[in-house]
Order: C-alpha cells, then structure tokens, then sequence
C-alpha cells in the first residue's frame, strides 16, 4: 500500500500548479468524495505558488477545473470532460500515468477509517478495482454498513433475553422443531451459507415456546460462523437453560465458499450434528429423531 502524508498530497498540488497554466480567479470543482481534499490543496497551491485566488464551487457546471483525488481506470475523468466542453480536470495521483499499482491511502481516508466503518467499504471498492465514485456506489458504503447490522445483529442478542423457559404443560416425550430455515456467513470467507436446521430435545420438568427454538438457530446464525459451532452452540444452550435429558441439532447447508470459488461444487450440501444426553447415549432415541426430521423425505 502506497501511504501519502499531508505533505506529500500538498507537494502534488503545487506540482499540478507549477506544470499547468493556470488563471486567476480559477473555479474549482472538487469530485466527490476525495476530490473536496484535493480542491482545497489546489486552491492554497495557487495562491502560495501563483498568488492567484480561486474559488470552491458546488457544481460541476460552474467550474473552471475539475480535480480529484485519483485517477484510475479513467472512468470519472471521461465522465467529467466529457459532459463540460472539455474543461481541464487534475488528480493528486494518476495511477496509470505514475504506474502505480499499489493502493493508495490519502491522509484524510486514513483519518477517516479510524473513525467509522463505511470508509473500510470505499477501500474494499477500490481494492477490487471499482471506483466508489460512480454513481451508482456513491451510497454502496452506507448500505452495507447497515445491512452488516441485520446479517451480523446475532452479536447483539443474548440467549437469556428470549430463552424463558416454563413448567406449565411440560412433557417428558421429544419436542422437534423442524426445516428452520437460516442463512449464516462463513468465518474463513465472508460467504453466506443456506440451510435449514432441525432442533430437539426431551424435557425434563420444564419446557421453551416453540418460536424459541427458531430465535436460538438466528441468533447464532447471524454471527460469522461454521457451521459446526452453529449445531454445538445451540445444543449448548438448551443444556444450559432447560436441563433436559439431552438435546440435539442437525444442519444441512449449501455454501457459496464451495459454490461460487474454489471447487466449484453447485449441488454439495454440508450435514452436521450435535447431539447431547439421551440423544447421544441411546441409538434408539437418536433414531426417533432422526425419523421425525426426514418426516415424508
């Protein structure tokens, strides 16, 4: 990664105003987001360099001078010069002119990062080689922020919050709640994986409503995950909450960590269990379970 400091970013201005002919009373339109930086450079490089004023306008059709912090693919540049009558437009760092391959980390994103996660999403963006400019990214870093809020809000919830557990009407033979559909993301790769879990357990003097059962899988689910420790956790947490004669989870999931790189494999579905107490201890009761979650399959 190429780190530029402020003094760097301001040599680069001045360069830009020692190599071009520039007028007095220039106006300069920065491109969002970067680009506000690098106006604010270009004006006070003129005015050490030039002595001349300038001005910051808010829109592209005012402007004398369209800058930005970096040129990549070319895209935006086009964008702009294109639609302006082929006003002049200037960037801290032309990457494909310096040959620079590396990514670039501007003082001001780096202040940025440390004090809030959308700007990680503008690094991502460019580290794949899009540009978080475009229009149609513009508010890319904001969506996905708070859609991590939903995916990953497992780690805002805690069993004891909804795990209420009850003795009225509670029954010694097997409860099962069946094909409790669930999407988790893959620890090793950020992939979502999709599936359905089966969850049951033998009561011992007391009992859960059913809905729980569901809320225990998403809680768990919506963390960074494998899906091993899914089944162990949930297993886990009916032991611990209900004390019953044993508890039990199967998963069956399709991951696109195999699906969409790597392998390749469309069709694999992943199987794993976690079995406790009575569901461990006696073949017959394992299989009872297992019959009631295959159901008419």
């Amino acid at each position: 990664m190429l780190y530029l400091s402020w003094d760097d970013v301001r040599y680069r201005a001045k360069a830009i105003v020692r190599r071009t002919r520039f007028s007095n009373n220039e106006c300069i339109y920065g491109v969002p987001r970067g680009g506000i930086y690098a106006a604010l450079l270009l004006q006070d490089a003129l005015l050490e360099v030039n002595g001349f004023s300038s001005r910051i306008v808010d829109t592209p059709h005012e402007a004398t001078v369209f800058v930005d912090d970096l040129i990549d693919s070319g895209a935006t540049r086009h964008k702009f010069v294109s639609g302006s009558e082929n006003k002049p437009f200037f960037a801290l760092v032309d990457k494909p002119t310096e040959a620079i391959f590396d990514w670039v980390a501007f003082p001001w994103e780096v202040a940025s990062y440390e004090s809030g996660p959308e700007d990680s999403i503008v690094r991502l963006l460019q580290y794949i080689g899009e540009d978080p400019k475009r229009e149609g990214l513009l508010e890319t870093p904001k969506r996905v922020i708070k859609s991590y809020s939903e995916i990953f809000g497992g780690y805002k919830q805690n069993v004891k919050d909804f795990m209420k557990a009850f003795t009225d009407g509670a029954c010694d033979e097997m409860v099962v709640l069946r094909e409790i559909e669930f999407t988790s993301c893959c620890e090793h790769h950020m992939l979502p994986f999709t599936g359905v879990a089966h969850v049951g357990y033998i009561p011992n003097g007391r009992v859960i409503g059913v809905s729980k059962l569901a809320r225990l899988v998403d809680m768990y689910a919506k963390r960074l995950q494998i899906q091993e420790r899914i089944c162990q956790q949930v297993t886990s947490a009916l032991d611990t909450e209900l004390q019953p004669k044993g508890s039990a989870c199967v998963i069956e999931a399709k991951h696109m960590c195999m699906t969409c790189r790597g392998v390749g494999k469309q069709n694999s579905v992943m199987v794993t269990s976690s079995l406790t107490g009575q569901f461990m201890d006696h073949a017959e009761v394992r299989g009872e379970f297992m019959s009631l979650i295959r159901g008419n399959r």
